[in-house]
């Protein structure tokens, strides 16, 4: 930990300034696979060069870091609690992915001085100039401070499955959010199809319900099959896109982060927008 904390330190004073991205990455339900798609797809722009950081927001239920078989010296909440260096909860993995375990007690930071708040500002500017991508992976459902996050970033990527009760569930989710901020990207992702008709008819009713109740548009990115790796993998605790990378599922994923980095530069995608902790700090101070 100590020299991965020196390693981070160097690259904080020889950073370059990026245009980096932020994702939150939601769904309406637990279970749909949401944690397996952000590392999986954070590993995949990883493949295709990019820098990406993976903030675990399940708090007290994070699960990067077992996905990936690592263990973790601190989380997010050594930070606020202990006062460790922010460049010392940042974690690294496979294929130099780096990340920040979830933790438990993330909440009470909302609630800190406005010093101390000021304080995480300005270090984690410095964290996201870092990086190309930083994800959210946020907890299942919405709460009062998890949407001050997924507000602030730029994109939100929704995982459902053809279930109907994820189908509804994620349906609530993006209406709840577009409540909040009605000019939100949403990207469509559909886990688990039995057939490539079964993921077009779920995104097919989950855009006409959007489109004739809320007149939003929403993008697909893709659909990941149902595949038996993706079990194996989780048990073995390697990521999927390293333990069969020849698989229907992974071999998805990559198309849907090839589909992802080719639209980036879309009208959709290069609105000028606030940087995130700016928007974050509107949230959590301006209203």
């Amino acid at each position: 930990m100590t020299d991965q904390a020196a390693n981070l330190r160097e690259r904080f004073k020889n950073q370059r300034i990026r245009k980096q991205k932020t994702i939150a990455v939601v769904s309406g339900k637990g279970g749909v696979g949401k944690s397996n798609f952000s590392l999986n797809f954070s590993l995949s722009l990883i493949k295709k060069g990019y820098s990406v950081l993976l903030v675990d927001m399940d708090i007290g239920m994070g699960n990067i870091d077992i996905l990936m078989g690592t263990q973790t010296n601190a989380t997010i909440v050594d930070y606020f609690e202990n006062n460790t260096p922010l460049s010392e909860i940042i974690n690294q993995g496979k294929e130099g992915i780096h990340f920040i375990a979830g933790g438990s007690g993330l909440t009470k930071f909302v609630h800190m001085e406005h010093k101390d708040l000021g304080k995480f500002f300005y270090d984690f500017t410095n964290v996201l100039n870092m990086y190309d991508y930083v994800l959210f992976d946020m907890g299942a459902g919405i709460s009062t401070d998890s949407l001050k996050f997924i507000l602030s970033a730029d994109e939100v990527m929704v995982i459902t499955t053809p279930e109907p009760t994820s189908i509804t569930d994620a349906y609530a989710t993006m209406k709840f959010i577009h409540l909040h901020k009605k000019d939100m990207p949403f990207y469509l992702i559909i886990n688990r199809t039995i057939t490539s008709t079964d993921g077009m008819e779920t995104f097919q009713k989950l855009k006409n319900v959007l489109n004739r109740f809320l007149g939003k548009e929403v993008l697909c990115l893709g659909m990941i099959p149902e595949d038996q790796s993706v079990v194996k993998a989780v048990r073995s605790q390697i990521p999927l896109v390293f333990f069969n990378e020849k698989s229907t599922a992974a071999k998805a994923l990559f198309e849907i982060a090839d589909r992802y980095c080719k639209q980036q530069f879309s009208e959709l995608t290069t609105i000028n927008k606030p940087p995130f902790v700016t928007k974050l700090k509107r949230f959590l101070f301006e209203r």
